[in-house]
């Protein structure tokens, strides 16, 4: 398993992220992830559209609470695009924070079963099990167009640069 220490720092201290870090230009990995209801989801799912997948540690957290926000208000005008918002958190823990805020215009999507996603995105944070900030973008053609990871993981994710790309796609 590939591992990286160099790329990410959670409160200023390195963290190791763990699995396959992809990049611009190539084919999307299949992942399954689990929804809301506790179903599988597969990236598949969402083939034919372009699909935004905003990536978080946890949605208890003051700056991943903003991230969903955020990109729960930019998918209303995004048209034929998908914001899938991904985590390790547990579904109700995400239902929860959505239905209390009023969030319905993302997909909240678990990690916690299998890292599947966190594994083959190079997302996952070794020490603590839980994704690393980030955003990846990907065409109606399942090419990553886009990718993210934030250095620092306290800071919120460059939404400008993520939202012109998806502009561009549309």
């Amino acid at each position: 398993m590939k591992e990286n220490a160099e790329k990410v720092t959670f409160a200023g201290n390195p963290v190791t992220l763990v699995g396959d870090e992809i990049k611009v230009g190539q084919k999307a990995p299949e992942f399954t992830v689990v929804g809301a209801d506790l179903s599988p989801v597969k990236l598949s799912d969402y083939a034919g559209k372009v699909v935004v997948i905003a990536v978080y540690p946890s949605i208890d957290t003051g700056v991943c609470a903003a991230q969903n926000r955020r990109f729960n208000a930019e998918a209303d005008k995004l048209g034929d695009a998908v914001v899938l918002s991904v985590s390790c958190d547990l579904p109700f823990a995400q239902k929860r924070f959505c239905g209390a805020e009023g969030l319905d215009n993302i997909v909240t999507l678990s990690d916690h079963r299998d890292t599947d996603f966190g594994l083959k995105y190079g997302y996952l944070i070794k020490e603590l099990r839980l994704l690393a900030r980030g955003t990846v973008i990907i065409d109606k053609d399942g090419t990553i167009k886009y990718v993210e990871f934030v250095s620092e993981i306290t800071n919120e994710p460059d939404y400008d640069s993520a939202l012109k790309v998806v502009k561009e796609l549309l």
